[in-house]
């Protein structure tokens, strides 16, 4: 049985989980790097009967699926993935299974804090200078008594308010289905849409993409935002119009804190890796040895599972 594992980029997943449990005639290929095209894809998997994702960042449509004849098994780590086609995938005769999310549901929100702070003190921005032998230049502020604006209000967005409280920060909320019961309940205050981005300090996203929240927010959202105010996104780039963020900071109007883009690994040459008033991140939201661990250790027990004829925590199976 051959087994690859894709965007490893760390090259930890051999050393987080006991693959050799799996038996001695499984061979296993590590992929350190993204495969950025279907092409690519399609002539570096083609012989693998197991591809292990992590997360969303290896997209399985139906085309590429159509182009791996060996495939038999898809794991993708975490509880949930909007990027495999699985009627294409089941059709093919193809199980999809998926991991525990580990410690990865705290980790984002807490990264989301990191991106926060980092923003308002400019705290990547003077640590380059104290490297390059400068001193301070910038002026911070302070989050204490600001306003956060969550955009989504769910299992992750929910983690921010205590967070934001422990700082002394007022929480508003927004998302198409919060009610004013849920808000309170949480310790926000749901307020309507433009609103949020008139008000808040910081506007932190936290929403699912979807056809529904794609683009949700936009130039005239942007363009309520207070002078030098920062849109914080750990959730997905798609949710933004990218072209706005662009023309918003390029002009200084905000600041932002960046973890995801519509185009991950980012291109070298994006313009979202040299405007100004941004601190830029390779989406390491979830990214956390507690919950790596977790992802590779249930993705070698989804393998065994399978092969045993007993698939656990399955997504999607071929119909009998």
């Amino acid at each position: 049985m051959k087994i690859a594992i894709l965007d490893d980029y760390q090259n930890v997943a051999l050393s987080l989980a006991d693959w050799s449990s799996l038996g001695s005639d499984v061979s296993i290929t590590v992929f350190k790097r993204n495969l950025s095209s279907e092409d690519e894809a399609a002539a570096e998997l083609a012989q693998f009967d197991v591809l292990v994702l992590m997360r969303e960042r290896m997209a399985m449509p139906a085309s590429l699926i159509a182009r791996l004849p060996a495939l038999k098994l898809i794991v993708v780590t975490g509880g949930r993935t909007r990027t495999i086609d699985m009627d294409a995938a089941t059709t093919r005769g193809i199980t999809i299974c998926h991991t525990h999310p580990g410690e990865s549901p705290m980790a984002t929100p807490e990264f989301a804090f990191g991106l926060i702070l980092s923003v308002a003190r400019s705290i990547p921005q003077e640590h380059a200078r104290v490297r390059d032998g400068g001193w301070q230049e910038t002026i911070g502020m302070s989050i204490g008594d600001k306003t956060l604006g969550l955009v989504g209000l769910g299992k992750l967005g929910s983690r921010m308010v205590p967070i934001a409280k422990a700082f002394g920060m007022k929480v508003i909320a927004w998302s198409q289905n919060l009610t004013d019961e849920h808000a309170e309940s949480l310790g926000a205050r749901r307020v309507d849409k433009d609103t949020l981005f008139r008000e808040a300090d910081i506007v932190s996203l936290h929403l699912i993409l979807s056809e529904r929240s794609k683009g949700i927010v936009g130039a005239a959202d942007l363009a309520l935002m207070k002078p030098g105010a920062a849109l914080i996104n750990t959730s997905r780039g798609g949710l933004v119009d990218e072209a706005a963020l662009i023309e918003a900071l390029t002009e200084g109007r905000i600041r932002a804190g960046l973890d995801v883009y519509n185009e991950e690994p980012l291109p070298e040459d994006h313009p979202l890796r040299d405007v100004p008033n941004a601190v830029t991140t390779p989406h390491l939201g979830y990214v956390t040895e507690g919950a790596y661990a977790a992802f590779y250790r249930d993705a070698v027990e989804d393998i065994a599972a399978w092969r045993a004829g007993a698939p656990v925590r399955v997504l999607a199976a071929p119909k009998a």
